[in-house]
C-alpha cells in the first residue's frame, strides 16, 4: 500500500514567467528575491508584469537563510505587508526557503516564536499565512514543489539547522522557466544541479519510496548524469538548460513525497561547520552512501539498477568519475575533515531525522 502526493500547479517551459500576473490575478502581491536580481533586470521585469498588484520587494536575502537576519525581515514583512494576500518567492533554493519562513505569520508576529515552534518539533497551525507562487531560478532544488525550507542558526555554540514542513508551506503554483537560468554562474549552475542528483538518489535508496517516487526518481537521475557535463560545456543552450530544470524538477517531484536520507543529513554539518555550498555538501558522499545502500534490499537495487549504465556494483565507481570530471571531489579531507572525523560525521548523520530514512540506516 502507498500513497503519493503534491498538490502544486506548475508550469514549464522558456517564457513561462509570462503567466505570472494570471495567477497573482487581482490580489496584492510582495516579490521576494535575491540581491542581484535588480542589476539582471529581473526586479524592474516583475514591477512591470505585476504592476498595481505589487505592493513591495524584498531582495536582501542571503544563502542559507539564518535566524539573526530572518528575524529582521520576518517582522519588517509582517508589520508593513500584512495586507498582501501572496507572496512571489523569485530565486534560488535560499531565497525560496526565506519565502516560505516569512509566509508563515505567528500569533505574537515575532520570529522568535516560530523558531521555539520549530525547535519544539511538534505540528502546529500557524496562526496566520500567506499563499506563495515558486519561481525557481536555478535547477536544483525542488523548492517550489516540497513543502520543506531550511532554516540555519551559525551562531558560534548554536549551528542549529531548523526545518519548515507545514501544509500552509506548498506553493499554489510553480513557474519552471528555463531562460531564468541563462545568466547563473557555472558554480550555481553546477552545484544545483548536484543538488537535484542528489535528491533524485536519495529518493531512491529510502524507506519511504513508492512507485511514483521511483520512476520520477529514476528519470531525473538520469538526465541530469547525460545532461550535465554538456550543460557546463555549452552554457547558453536553452535546450540543455529546459532538460536540466525539468530533471531539477522532476527529482522535486521524487522527494516531496520521500524527503531526503543519509548524503543530506551529512551536508548540514558540513555546511555549518565547514561552509560548503549545499548542492557541494549533499553530492560529493553519494558515490559513498551508494556503495552503502547497495545489498540492502533487492527492489530497491533493482531500483538503482535503473539509473546507471553499467553494473550495479560498478555504479559508485562510475558515479565517483562522473563528479570528479565535473571538478567535484569525493573526498571528505579535500573539505578539511579527517578520516577520524568524517566517519562520526556519518555515523552522527544515520541517527538524524534525515538518516534514518536511508534503506541501510538500520544495518
Amino acid at each position: 500500500m502507498w500513497r503519493y502526493y503534491n498538490p502544486v500547479d506548475i508550469y514549464f517551459g522558456a517564457g513561462v514567467l509570462a503567466e505570472l500576473p494570471r495567477r497573482v490575478g487581482a490580489r496584492k502581491a510582495v516579490v521576494i528575491t535575491f540581491p542581484e536580481a535588480a542589476a539582471l533586470g529581473l526586479t524592474d521585469r516583475l514591477r512591470k508584469m505585476l504592476g498595481d498588484s505589487l505592493v513591495g520587494v524584498i531582495s536582501d536575502t542571503q544563502a542559507n537563510p539564518d535566524v539573526a537576519q530572518l528575524a529582521r525581515l520576518y517582522e519588517s514583512f509582517w508589520r508593513d505587508f500584512h495586507h498582501c494576500d501572496v507572496v512571489v518567492g523569485v530565486g534560488g533554493g535560499s531565497t525560496l526557503d526565506t519565502a516560505k519562513a516569512l509566509m508563515i505569520g505567528t500569533a505574537s508576529g515575532r520570529f522568535a516564536e516560530l523558531i521555539d515552534l520549530l525547535a519544539a518539533g511538534a505540528t502546529f497551525v500557524p496562526a496566520r499565512f500567506k499563499r506563495l507562487i515558486a519561481v525557481p531560478t536555478t535547477a536544483g532544488t525542488g523548492s517550489e514543489v516540497t513543502p520543506y525550507a531550511t532554516i540555519w542558526d551559525a551562531a558560534p555554540g548554536r549551528h542549529q539547522k531548523y526545518s519548515l514542513q507545514l501544509r500552509e508551506t506548498w506553493a499554489e503554483a510553480a513557474l519552471i522557466d528555463p531562460e531564468l537560468a541563462l545568466s547563473l554562474p557555472p558554480t550555481v549552475t553546477l552545484h544545483s544541479a548536484l543538488d537535484a542528483l542528489s535528491h533524485s538518489l536519495e529518493s531512491i535508496w529510502n524507506v519511504n519510496a513508492n512507485p511514483v517516487s521511483d520512476e520520477l526518481a529514476v528519470a531525473a537521475a538520469r538526465a541530469i548524469l547525460t545532461t550535465l557535463p554538456s550543460l557546463m560545456a555549452s552554457p547558453g543552450e536553452i535546450e540543455l538548460r529546459s532538460r536540466v530544470a525539468h530533471a531539477a524538477l522532476t527529482a522535486g517531484l521524487a522527494f516531496s513525497n520521500t524527503k531526503t536520507a543519509l548524503a543530506h543529513s551529512i551536508s548540514y554539518e558540513m555546511t555549518l561547520k565547514y561552509g560548503l555550498p549545499h548542492g557541494l555538501a549533499c553530492s560529493f558522499t553519494l558515490p559513498m552512501v551508494l556503495e552503502r545502500a547497495v545489498g540492502h534490499c533487492a527492489g530497491r537495487d533493482a531500483v538503482l539498477a535503473r539509473v546507471f549504465d553499467c553494473r550495479l556494483n560498478e555504479a559508485a565507481s562510475a558515479l565517483h568519475d562522473f563528479l570528479e570530471r565535473l571538478g567535484v571531489s569525493t573526498r571528505f579531507e579535500n573539505y578539511g575533515v579527517a578520516a577520524a572525523e568524517a566517519e562520526r560525521m556519518v555515523q552522527n548523520a544515520l541517527s538524524g531525522v534525515r538518516g534514518r530514512n536511508f534503506v541501510g540506516a538500520g544495518t
